[in-house]
């Protein structure tokens, strides 16, 4: 289902918080079909220096379908939950007057799910660094597919990765949500990039900054592809493995949570090269960076489906699938 992007509307500030929201909740672990829209969740209420925030959209991302599924972040949730990282919306209450983000304000950022109630909701109470004002040339929609996709992209290209000019790097499954930005922000900062993707994304990837596309369903990245500085996996497993090979002497593979094997770090020393995990960290320092690159036109972004709150179902069966283009998105409430 694609959705309708409207840019310019800036929603009415509603100060009387409802006591019960609607909202998406899981019971249980198990598969999408455990995902039930509910009218009487209790609204989050706000303390300290947090941020009550009006949810317009929210981002669906793979650790959302495996949390569900009982892996993921599920060992710290409490059942029944509310899922869901990443938002855009319209701020509701401040910490105090004088803070910079006030009511109306429009944001995005990443909740603290699964500590707190998730971003399938009408409304999340979030502390204030994990928020910034959402870029002005996108929907609400768009906006909230970019935080945590956006920040694992940065925080592996840019941090660990060091992105610059004369790097080599290979980043697994470019078209995805994370991928699609990484191929963007290490292309920004001078690497030369390639990537493995289906070959109708060929094209798609190429403009977002790509120099190679390897179509992993007729090429064997590994006959095509040697001597990489650097190789972000976020498929894991027998692609993470033969990422090795594919390093340079002391190169560095970098694997995302879906990726990795109990072994990686032995491997990867036994083979010459390093290898280091990552997680995401709510930084609204860096979405405020990433903000002005989408602002210029420096970085795209793209949600492949858009979903109302009630198909929270359809949104996961689709990701689990994989074949999606960029992100997929819940609309929650209207605009």
């Amino acid at each position: 289902m694609s959705g309708t992007v409207q840019r310019g509307l800036v929603p009415t500030v509603d100060r009387a918080v409802p006591e019960l929201m609607r909202a998406v909740t899981a019971g249980r672990p198990g598969g999408p079909d455990e995902l039930r829209i509910s009218s009487s969740v209790p609204s989050p209420v706000r303390t300290g220096s947090e941020v009550l925030v009006r949810v317009l959209a929210a981002g669906v991302n793979p650790v959302d379908a495996k949390t569900r599924a009982g892996r993921g972040v599920s060992r710290a949730a409490s059942w029944p939950l509310v899922p869901g990282f990443d938002f855009s919306g319209v701020v509701v209450e401040s910490p105090y007057d004088a803070f910079p983000l006030q009511p109306g304000d429009e944001v995005f950022g990443m909740t603290a799910f699964p500590r707190t109630t998730g971003s399938y909701a009408e409304y999340v109470s979030v502390p204030a660094l994990n928020l910034a004002r959402k870029p002005r040339v996108l929907s609400h929609v768009e906006a909230a597919g970019v935080p945590l996709a956006a920040l694992t992209a940065w925080g592996t290209v840019v941090e660990l990765a060091k992105a610059h000019e004369g790097q080599r790097v290979l980043i697994h499954a470019g078209a995805g949500g994370v991928g699609h930005f990484a191929v963007q922000f290490a292309s920004y900062f001078g690497a030369e990039v390639a990537t493995t993707a289906s070959a109708e994304n060929a094209r798609w990837l190429t403009g977002l900054g790509a120099s190679r596309v390897v179509d992993y369903a007729s090429q064997d990245f590994g006959d095509v592809l040697d001597g990489l500085d650097v190789v972000i996996d976020a498929v894991g497993g027998d692609t993470g493995r033969r990422s090795l090979d594919v390093l340079r002497a002391g190169g560095h593979l970098i694997s995302l949570p879906s990726g990795g094997w109990t072994t990686m770090r032995e491997d990867a020393a036994a083979a010459g090269v390093r290898a280091t995990g990552f997680w995401v960290v709510p930084d609204g320092g860096t979405l405020a960076v990433i903000a002005r690159l989408i602002n210029s036109g420096d970085v795209r972004v793209t949600a492949d489906a858009v979903f109302p709150l009630e198909r929270a179902a359809d949104a996961h069966r689709l990701l689990e699938q994989g074949h999606v283009r960029g992100k997929v998105v819940l609309q929650v409430s209207d605009y």
